[in-house]
């Protein structure tokens, strides 16, 4: 992930640079955000060295609920009970293939419930950085949100390889087919994390993950395909309940009521009107 976050750090603080303006959210929100994204993404990369590909997506979703509370604390947002059920279904699902990992089915992996661990720990932060990124960027400016978490990003990614994985890469045995693939992961990291924002901004963190399911249908066919694995029964009963949950959810989702806004380190209370657009009680008054 290094290599991505320093990427997205030269071309949008390149941007960001030749704007010259002051940031509009205080440097340590964005360092806060660095280390959350950060330990997401490295938790769950680790998790493909015990389990499979199938269950490390699949179980990725759980990023979904953690949102779905993080929103209802810190964002004030208020969910239907279809909307709980539909997440509820989500979690069953998931635990299918918790199941499965853990011999019932035959999970792949070396370690299957380790690398379930490790992942659904990732989602943790992967919720914190993405509540976080949604309000960043939906209240602040895209480019400094991008470019922010890629600086920071790199500078925790840089102290942590030297903790803890520089033994790892001291033993690496580079070769062509290796450095095309560092290559091609960077550039579709780098791709994901520059759209992702722009998703964000428009449906918020909740969709986003939603959408998200569609990456586990591709590491089915992938793993079948280019692994040449077969997919255990319980994951495509698994799959299916997910899509059921999420499609209920989906279905019932409604803009939050309220919203708060991290202003010079202050909280700042905005109003959500009919049309979307959200102004504070100083703005209310004067208009």
């Amino acid at each position: 992930m290094f290599f991505a976050y320093l990427a997205l750090a030269l071309v949008f603080g390149s941007i960001l640079l030749y704007r010259r303006r002051r940031l509009l959210v205080s440097w340590y929100w964005y360092l806060l955000l660095g280390i959350v994204d950060v330990q997401g993404n490295y938790l769950v990369n680790k998790a493909y060295q015990y389990s499979s590909i199938t269950s490390v997506t699949l179980l990725d979703c759980w990023t979904i609920a953690w949102v779905l509370v993080l929103t209802r604390v810190f964002l004030g947002t208020r969910y239907s009970l279809l909307q709980l059920f539909g997440a509820a279904l989500c979690i069953l699902g998931l635990g299918l293939v918790l199941l499965s990992d853990a011999g019932v089915g035959g999970g792949g992996g070396s370690k299957p419930l380790l690398g379930d661990i490790l992942v659904i720990g990732g989602t943790v932060f992967y919720a914190i950085s993405n509540v976080g990124e949604e309000f960043c960027v939906k209240k602040k400016d895209l480019v400094e949100v991008v470019s922010m978490i890629g600086l920071y990003g790199s500078l925790v990614s840089v102290v942590e390889i030297s903790i803890f994985e520089r033994q790892s890469i001291e033993s690496i045995t580079w070769s062509t087919e290796l450095v095309l693939a560092f290559v091609g992961y960077a550039l579709s990291c780098f791709a994901f994390c520059t759209f992702a924002p722009s998703v964000l901004k428009m449906s918020g963190a909740a969709m986003f993950n939603l959408a998200l399911l569609t990456s586990d249908m591709w590491a089915v066919v992938v793993r079948i395909l280019i692994y040449n694995q077969q997919v255990d029964r319980l994951y495509y009963l698994a799959f299916a309940i997910v899509v059921v949950g999420l499609v209920i959810y989906s279905k019932n989702e409604k803009e939050p009521e309220v919203v708060h806004a991290i202003e010079d380190g202050n909280l700042t209370h905005y109003q959500v009107l009919n049309n979307g657009s959200a102004v504070s009680p100083e703005e209310s008054l004067t208009s």
